[in-house]
């Protein structure tokens, strides 16, 4: 897995007895649930114990954070992501997620499920019956109740010693560090004072920038109440009341006194444009970049270089947490602002501009996919993702053609995400909504296209060939050229997966020899991507002369221009056809060079065709070990992508007769020791040791 516990940004301190405790409970229980007031410090509780190791989890852990996650549908898909799977079948996520973890041993971390309370007990129910060896550790405001959850309460800071060693820790980082005992008296009062609950001491700390902490010391408390958080209620398939585990201290009430004195400090030592950029910031559903900051809170009285000045005045202020660029507000901040959005009256208009700005980004990530700027915009566009579903879900309230234009330009991005299933769901809705009247048109044709595309990768054959045939009569409706030549990719594509080279062939050769009718000057994403299926066609009909050709060729362009995408599985056909030709180690560095361009961008289903063809190659070359290896590897992106065929049907054979040679060769044993060998790596080791070369590192 590669969604792991994120580093944590400030220095750990105290909390060693919840830390006990949690570890106790894990070790005794399959699910353990930390609740408590927000602020607390429940999710940093979590990433310590999942950091420390708590308890034994010999295939990993997974962290979840849901806080961003405004649709309870997405839930299982989002866990999945957690847990690095890319799942190119039609089922249900839900299956999926149970399927993989099966009996490995592991731990799932679920940070913030209080607002999908309902939806998680039920997730967590089906996956602790499905999966034996699984371990859940929940963050939430209030008990899931599924049947043996074991619940730890989170507090306050258990002793003012505890509380004073965070604050102080804290005033240091903000640049006033407590400088002797008369200090420290008054800082332990200050703490006392707030409850000694985390969140609040940490919010005092910062203000100790803009004033003295004689003066912190000496103020009123603030009559500050925090927004109630949203609750949802649902028929509960696996409730059960829960066992209590109690911590050293009573946990604090829901709404905490030290916590609302210290966020209305805040808020009020505010300047008024820092008050409206909170309130602002604070519809962003998790965490954002400086770009995202200021398309959508940049407006009177906030101008652009307005922006930029008061987001790092309320970083200094820890209203807004900064690491490496990328921007958050921790839940309870979060609500106080949206509290004050609403009493602005500027939800609507924020929601508008949001979304804009998430169609203008991912407009230009579709214009720019075929080029230099690709790479880039996969990286922005995973940051980007909890935005793109918020502004989807308001297009489809709104405006269905703009999200179905929304999620047509994503397609590819959504591909190697591995969202297809999040992705079918939104095309499906939006073609519902779509009216008759509005179905002639480019955002009608790309959004045909993008639904057959996830139906084909799916496997769903039957569903994609009838999207298909009406993406090709809406295209040609349209007299669109690009249009007609994406159709006749996702054509090609189905051909190519169920087995039919020719007709792959001919369908790509159609849509070419159109090019001097219409098409522009130069490639285009179309034409490079009827010329990819035309290699695969060629490869698979054994017209290899031909195939290699037309590779090269096609290669030279993808380098040109400095693109991935198609290049990589450009060099996967390379490799193949070396393969077939007896060019061994040929084939083994193109299979690398696939790889080493799939790490730029991800698309698991493009990792695992180039590790089994690596495997093939490797064999051929003699290097048995290192096949198996490579075999092992493949096995791994296979089982998180499920896709039941293993990509093109021409590759079972060499497969199979690959696998027997190294069965023969190693023995037995020895091959199911190296394959088990490569389950003891996470994904990035082996992507970094499958396009170097070299032999595994140490474990």
């Amino acid at each position: 897995m590669e969604r792991m516990i994120a580093d944590e940004e400030s220095s750990f301190v105290g909390r060693s007895r919840e830390l006990a405790l949690i570890g106790e409970a894990l070790r005794a229980g399959r699910l353990v649930t930390l609740t408590g007031p927000g602020g607390a410090g429940k999710t940093r509780l979590a990433r310590r114990a999942g950091a420390l190791g708590t308890v034994a989890a010999e295939d990993g852990v997974a962290w979840a954070d849901l806080s961003p996650l405004r649709d309870p549908g997405l839930l299982a898909a989002t866990v999945a992501d957690a847990l690095g799977l890319s799942d190119h079948t039609p089922r249900p996520p839900a299956e999926a997620v149970c399927a993989w973890v099966g009996s490995r041993r592991m731990l799932l971390v679920l940070d913030s499920c209080e607002h999908l309370t309902a939806e998680c007990r039920d997730l967590v129910g089906d996956l602790l019956t499905a999966c034996p060896h699984l371990r859940v550790l929940a963050t939430s405001r209030e008990p899931l109740r599924v049947a043996t959850e074991a619940v730890v309460r989170i507090g306050p800071l258990a002793s003012s010693h505890e509380a004073l060693a965070l604050f102080a820790d804290r005033a240091a980082a903000a640049g006033s560090p407590l400088r002797d005992a008369g200090e420290r008296r008054l800082a332990t009062m200050v703490c006392d004072r707030l409850d000694r609950l985390p969140l609040a001491l940490e919010l005092a700390a910062a203000l100790l920038r803009s004033m003295p902490l004689a003066e912190l010391h000496a103020r009123p408390r603030a009559a500050v109440d925090l927004p109630p958080k949203p609750r949802r209620t649902a028929p509960p398939r696996h409730a059960e009341p829960p066992r209590h585990t109690e911590p050293p201290r009573q946990a604090a009430p829901p709404r905490h006194g030290g916590l609302r004195t210290t966020i209305g400090w805040s808020h009020e030592l505010c300047t008024p444009q820092e008050r409206l950029l909170w309130a602002r910031l604070s519809f962003l559903p998790g965490p954002f970049d400086g770009t995202t900051a200021w398309q959508v809170a940049c407006g009177s009285p906030l101008s652009p270089d307005g922006v930029r000045r008061t987001l790092a005045a309320l970083c200094d202020k820890s209203i807004v947490m900064e690491q490496r660029g990328t921007y958050r507000m921790l839940d309870t901040v979060r609500e106080y602002g949206r509290m004050w959005l609403s009493e602005l009256g500027e939800e609507h208009t924020i929601a508008i501009r949001h979304a804009e700005h998430v169609f203008a980004e991912i407009r230009r990530a579709h214009q720019e996919w075929l080029g230099p700027a690709q790479r880039t915009w996969y990286r922005r566009v995973a940051v980007l993702h909890a935005d793109i579903r918020l502004a989807t879900e308001h297009f489809l309230r709104t405006d269905p053609r703009a999200a179905l234009e929304l999620i047509g330009h994503y397609t590819f991005f959504w591909v190697c995400s591995g969202f297809l299933y999040e992705a079918r769901q939104y095309l499906e809705r939006a073609i519902e909504l779509l009216p008759e009247e509005e179905r002639r048109n480019e955002a009608w044709v790309r959004g045909l296209w993008s639904l057959g595309l996830t139906q084909t990768l799916q496997g769903d054959y039957d569903a994609a060939r009838a999207t298909a045939v009406a993406c090709t009569r809406a295209a040609r409706a349209a007299r669109d050229t690009e249009e007609l030549g994406r159709a006749a990719y996702l054509e090609g594509v189905l051909h190519l997966l169920e087995g039919r080279p020719l007709a792959a062939s001919a369908v790509a050769d159609a849509a070419l020899s159109g090019r001097a009718a219409g098409y522009p000057d130069g490639p285009t994403a179309a034409t490079v991507l009827c010329r990819l299926v035309r290699v695969f066609a060629l490869t698979g009909s054994g017209r290899l002369d031909e195939a290699r050709h037309e590779a090269l060729r096609l290669r030279a362009v993808c380098v040109e221009v400095e693109e991935y995408w198609t290049r990589s599985y450009v060099d996967h056909q390379l490799a193949l056809i070396a393969v077939l030709e007896g060019r061994a180690a040929d084939a083994v560095r193109h299979a690398r060079a696939v790889l080493d361009a799939k790490r730029h961008i991800g698309d698991a289903f493009g990792v695992a065709m180039a590790l089994d063809v690596l495997a093939i190659a490797l064999s051929e070359t003699g290097d048995a070990r290192a096949a198996a290896h490579a075999f092992g590897a493949a096995l791994r992106f296979w089982e998180r992508v499920g896709h039941p065929q293993r990509g093109t049907p021409e590759m079972a054979s060499l497969r199979d007769d690959c696998e027997e040679r190294l069965v023969h060769t190693l023995g037995r044993e020895a091959y199911t020791r190296a394959l088990r060998q490569t389950t003891r790596y996470d994904a990035r080791t082996l992507m970094t040791w499958a396009s170097q070369g070299g032999p595994l590192p140490e474990h």
